[in-house]
């Protein structure tokens, strides 16, 4: 059926800035009015200082941000923005992973700032229509949709008539459109989410790309902190971009040689190595199932255990036969790691579209594990129908595995009954009513369904008080932190790792530091201070990354075979021939040096901003980074038993006489030391961040970052106390 044509509401046509070394200097945007239907739209500066201190990314979507909201702003509240923004390496097409984009904002899971990437060809576009940015504010008083025609440079505001608000609906309608004919919606990328988004608060967003190979439009997810509710709140059904004609030199380089030179290079590492390393070409990130079992990191049935005797029914070889192979997967032009997979022809079994065959974008591990193992599902079909329908109606795959996770175990445990979720058998495994419950979320008519898709924090406390389920328990067992649920790796046996997920700016997701491997099996991090230093490096290296546009896949899953030989411990982890070539490209794309001190110090002045950001919010403090019982050990007997002679061992190494002991004493001592230790590791970490031992920023920390700005200084002053200072800081 086709689309019915959309009303114009407004319209602005703009001279579009001239991409140099970079950057536009230039920023879209869009007010959505209120009552009256008004819409502002504006042209803003980008300054020297905001360069400087921010550089690109998720460092400009949070500059906007504050400057855009209050310390009392809420995330349903009008001046709440979206912001999506790119970097100086985004869109170019000469190295792998150029394509993504950050969005920015105020989190309805977290109630605090959230920042999500996402690849697609939106960021890019963006930039190519001649903004670094873009800023969505106010709420429209009817549904709309935001079209940016960068081909002739207008911004429109159109009354949506989209009739089904789904993601791949919406994107696949937008895409017929707006294109001229088949090849021409290639030159299209929407930002949508699902029908999830109207009640619940695990819902991303979707960023498309039209594979012309598939002749299918495809997803990609910045799915993470609530950002597809926020598009909703606002009453916007979709934002498109257009543009059609690119070089792929529009960042304007200045020299463009040592950029080809550079990715050359890597293409025929990924050409010559891929295979024999992660595999990314032929499984994606699912690769990793079978080898996070073999450690015992795979999350089984909410984290209770690392492994499993049916892992061959969900490794990366049953994934393998489902992708579609030999096609180029890359979610942005000139990346051959192709770890976007895809199965097509996919019969769908369930739900409103039960019998129709789609494409499903992926799913890559964080899905595989999230909606497999960590829900006791071993059936590789029945996650990929799981992963479609939360990319479908736009829910946050691994904030969704990790509740339903908690919620079965709240229902094996007895908290939960049948008649509390209205007739759903949340036992671990039950595929037809797991299935169901997904359904349920996003449909928003049943009550247990909905407060479920709240996610674990809010959910626990709806469970509390509606079903009289034990609160301390529910704490005990859900893997959340700060409001974002865990992602999926088992974290018990690495401390370093605790601080990976529990001691980062937004909560515990995998894209501030995973350090598993060098702490727990390689044993590298001997030390709290060796481990604080990693937990300083990692996360801050990591969101280099975000500021520049820039997929982390090409960094570390495919290495210089003699990367590991020439290179060890924290060295060889950052495998510094990649390493080398960003700061070669970043030279040839902006023109100024940059080594890997001036790396990190870019990365700096965002994380502690960010940190302070939060701070204004209400949170940033050490209170908010505590982790759930689940995450530091064994919580219950059978998870004991699982590996009792492993856990007894752990116990003796801390002096613990252990003859005579219950299962039960045996866990509250495992418990009580490793509390001991993680307080010991905040202590040593925020020590080297240059926080205080309430986990804030010094002023002395502000200054050395050169982001020292009056607002900031005034908010330090009021929460800054000298108590809280190290001995000698």
């Amino acid at each position: 059926m086709e689309m019915k044509e959309m009303k114009l509401l407004s319209e602005w046509s703009y001279e579009p800035a001239k991409i140099h070394r970079g950057y536009a200097k230039e920023t879209l945007y869009v007010g959505l009015g209120n009552k009256d239907g008004n819409y502002k739209f504006e042209k803003r500066p980008v300054s020297e200082d905001m360069i400087e201190k921010f550089t690109g990314g998720r460092g400009f979507g949070l500059k906007l941000l504050w400057d855009a909201v209050k310390e009392d702003t809420k995330w349903d509240d009008p001046e709440n923005e979206l912001v999506v923004a790119g970097g100086p390496f985004c869109g170019i097409t000469q190295y792998p992973g150029t394509g993504k984009s950050y969005t920015v904002f105020l989190s309805p899971a977290t109630k605090q700032t959230y920042n999500s990437n996402a690849g697609g060809y939106f960021g890019p576009f963006l930039k190519f229509s001649g903004f670094d940015a873009l800023e969505i504010q106010g709420k429209a008083d009817r549904p709309v949709v935001v079209f940016i025609d960068g081909d002739n440079f207008k911004v429109q505001v159109f009354e949506s008539t989209i009739e089904e608000n789904n993601a791949y609906y919406i994107s696949e309608e937008l895409h017929d459109y707006f294109a001229k004919d088949e090849q021409d919606k290639r030159t299209i990328s929407v930002i949508s989410t699902g029908m999830a988004a109207r009640t619940s608060y695990i819902v991303g967003l979707n960023f498309s790309f039209y594979d012309v190979r598939r002749k299918a439009v495809r997803l990609k997810q910045a799915g993470r902190g609530g950002g597809g509710t926020v598009l909703c709140d606002k009453n916007v059904t979709a934002i498109v971009v257009k543009r059609t004609k690119f070089t792929g030199i529009e960042n304007d380089p200045v020299d463009v040689e040592t950029i080809m030179k550079a990715g050359v290079s890597l293409h025929k590492r990924i050409h010559d190595h891929d295979n024999d390393q992660c595999k990314m070409r032929a499984a994606g990130t699912a690769h990793l199932t079978e080898i996070m079992d073999d450690y015992e990191l795979l999350p089984v049935n909410n984290y209770k255990y690392g492994s499993h005797k049916d892992i061959d029914n969900i490794s990366s070889h049953e994934y393998i036969k489902l992708f579609s192979q030999g096609t180029a997967d890359g979610c942005w032009y000139g990346c051959s790691l192709a770890c976007a997979k895809a199965v097509d022809h996919f019969p769908l079994q369930t739900g409103p579209w039960k019998g129709k065959e789609v494409v499903v974008d992926g799913p890559e591990y964080e899905t595989a594990a999230g909606l497999g193992s960590n829900v006791g599902v071993f059936d590789p079909h029945w996650t990929i129908e799981a992963n479609f329908y939360a990319d479908h109606y736009g829910l946050d795959t691994i904030s969704l595995g990790t509740t339903m996770a908690w919620a079965c175990e709240c229902y094996e445990l007895g908290l939960i009954n049948k008649e509390n979720t209205n007739g759903l058998e949340l036992t671990f495994g039950n595929k037809k009513d797991l299935m169901e419950l997904i359904h349920r979320m996003a449909e928003g008519k049943d009550s247990f369904a909905v407060a479920t898709g709240w996610g674990i924090e809010a959910a626990r406390e709806y469970y509390a008080k509606n079903y009289g389920a034990d609160l301390e328990t529910m704490k005990k067992i859900g893997m959340v932190c700060q409001g974002l649920e865990a992602s999926e790796y088992r974290c018990q046996e690495s401390m370093a790792q605790w601080g990976g997920y529990f001691l980062t700016l937004k909560g515990p997701q995998h894209d501030e530091a995973w350090l598993i491997f060098m702490d727990m099996v390689n044993k590298q991090l001997p030390t709290y201070e060796d481990k604080a230093e990693a937990l300083y490096f990692f996360p801050n290296f990591r969101l280099w990354f975000s500021l520049h546009g820039l997929c982390k896949l090409p960094w570390n899953d495919i290495e210089p075979i003699d990367n590991s030989i020439k290179y060890k411990g924290i060295e060889a982890a950052r495998v510094p021939e990649h390493l080398n070539n960003y700061l070669s490209i970043y030279t040839a794309i902006t023109g100024k040096p940059l080594d890997r001190d001036g790396m990190i110090l870019q990365s700096e002045k965002v994380y502690n901003f960010e940190r302070i950001f939060n701070l204004r919010m209400g949170k940033g403090t050490s209170k908010f980074h505590e982790a759930p019982d689940r995450g530091l050990g064994p919580v219950w007997e059978d998870e004991w038993m699982a590996r009792a002679d492993y856990f007894d061992a752990k116990l003796k190494e801390f002096g613990e006489e252990i003859e005579g002991k219950s299962v039960k004493e045996k866990i509250t001592l495992l418990q009580k030391h490793r509390r001991a230790q993680w307080e010991q590791l905040k202590a040593a970490v925020y020590k080297r961040r240059g926080w205080n031992k309430n986990g804030i920023p010094t002023l002395k920390t502000v200054k050395r970052l050169g982001i020292d700005y009056p607002e900031v200084v005034a908010l330090l002053e009021k929460h800054l106390k000298p108590e809280d200072e190290f001995e000698g800081a």
